[in-house]
């Protein structure tokens, strides 16, 4: 058993899963109290130590069943020799190709080398390309191995019509047959990490101010100036209830020494308790803005509010990008709000004629800015997530949400059309914990509350 649960285990750390060896051991424990030969017990005593969150019980329950049942059948058993006999004339006609090789161990009920190889090829990254962008990277590696499974396949229905006949080799093409439609499952499907407590949130409009119900794309250039004056007022009003709030939370347990020491000039008469002074609590922010299109008029006035309120928060910086990302921090250090705004929106480091890109702004934030994300951070993302059938690169975005406390999707498009043409929402939000509309003024003032308050 406990060679079994250590194959098993290895296979889970080639998907991403953390499986240590005192969980192995642990887990061995569990099932000497339970009947391991109940498939329901078994599976919740392997769970229950194997897989840490709600969040990594999608890719545990798909290693389970493609371990323990997709590989491992009873039926299977009788055919081993034979299967053996198939998968040893299969090697000394391949090359040395390691997908190949994974393969053939795939078949011969060894999964780890090519469980391995599949995630490798599904996480990976796509070179940053200048002139001419296409995901055909990932997607020819993922087209590579489909023709090699299909050669396989081939090669093996050849090898069973030439030293298997009757019963006997009826059952072995039905093995194979049925052991490489999981292997081209699991090269072409990958499972979603769950993420039950996602708030997704759409708004409509109020209908109490056309100026602060019209969507941010369709606003005037005189509209703009009136919004400015109509968002000073905002952060004054916000201002003012966030001192309010932090004078209230800033009065702390009570300061028995201080107490005593300012009660004594008066003998104790009357007695005046001081309180201990607690800082206030501050988030940092990281905004990610795409400023693209109809998205860059969303992306200024959600930096405007930030920064008109960048007291409220312990540290705020900020990003633009569209197909390369650009630091716009420093702008707002050295300028005037709507200056630095101004400036960095037309920023020549910026180019927003080009097709849009998140996976290799993303990518480009991993490599150059990860370590601004820490557990202390809220990640901002102003975009609709549409990357223009390129590479999206969802697996970039799930390790800079294991790196800070929140990732929060503002998408000023309404939700009927978030899965509709070239979106990558769907992607996305697996590794958000809010996704939320942010079309108009009022949808960001509301944001903006919550964040602050």
């Amino acid at each position: 058993m406990l060679k079994i649960l250590t194959g098993f285990a290895a296979c889970c750390r080639a998907f991403d899963l953390r499986v240590s060896t005192s969980e192995v051991l642990d887990a061995a424990r569990h099932l000497e109290l339970v009947d391991p030969l109940d498939p329901r017990e078994f599976k919740l005593a392997v769970r229950a130590n194997f897989a840490k969150s709600r969040r990594d019980q999608s890719r545990f329950d798909f290693l389970f069943d493609l371990f323990f049942h997709g590989i491992r059948t009873d039926k299977d058993e009788a055919l081993t020799p034979e299967i053996g006999k198939i998968t040893q004339a299969l090697r000394q006609s391949l090359s040395d190709d390691p997908m190949e090789q994974a393969l053939v161990d795939f078949l011969d009920n060894e999964p780890l080398a090519f469980i391995d190889q599949i995630h490798a090829l599904h996480t990976k990254e796509e070179r940053p390309q200048k002139i001419f962008k296409s995901n055909m990277g990932q997607l020819s590696s993922k087209l590579g191995v489909m023709l090699q499974i299909n050669a396989i396949k081939s090669k093996i229905m050849a090898l069973l019509d030439q030293e298997a006949h009757g019963d006997l080799g009826d059952a072995l093409k039905d093995h194979f047959t049925e052991r490489m439609n999981r292997a081209f499952a699991l090269a072409t499907e990958e499972p979603r990490e769950h993420n039950d407590a996602l708030k997704e949130k759409s708004q409509a409009a109020t209908g109490e101010n056309l100026l602060k119900d019209k969507p941010f794309a369709n606003l005037t250039a005189l509209e703009v100036i009136e919004m400015r004056a109509v968002i000073e007022g905002l952060v004054r009003k916000l201002k003012d209830q966030v001192g309010r709030r932090f004078a209230v939370k800033n009065r702390g347990v009570i300061d028995i020494k201080k107490t005593l020491r300012n009660s004594g000039k008066f003998q104790g008469v009357p007695l005046n308790i001081a309180f201990k002074n607690k800082p206030p609590r501050k988030s940092s922010i990281v905004a990610l803005c795409d400023v693209s299109g109809s998205v860059w008029s969303g992306a200024r006035f959600m930096l405007t509010l930030l920064y008109s309120l960048q007291e409220c928060f312990a540290r705020v910086k900020s990003f633009v990008f569209v197909a390369d990302m650009a630091e716009v921090t420093e702008l707002f250090q050295d300028l005037d709000i709507n200056d630095a705004i101004d400036q960095a929106l037309g920023d020549d480091t910026i180019n927003r004629n080009a097709p849009t890109d998140y996976g290799s702004s993303f990518q480009q934030f991993k490599h150059d800015h990860m370590n601004d994300l820490n557990q202390k951070t809220t990640l901002i993302i102003l975009g609709d997530g549409r990357s223009n059938y390129l590479n999206p690169q969802a697996t970039i975005l799930g390790e800079m949400r294991e790196r800070c406390r929140r990732i929060i999707w503002l998408n000023p498009e309404k939700i009927n059309t978030w899965t509709t043409g070239d979106s990558e929402i769907a992607s996305y939000k697996t590794h958000c914990h809010e996704v939320r509309t942010c079309m108009n003024l009022n949808h960001l003032t509301e944001f903006i509350e919550e964040l602050v308050l």
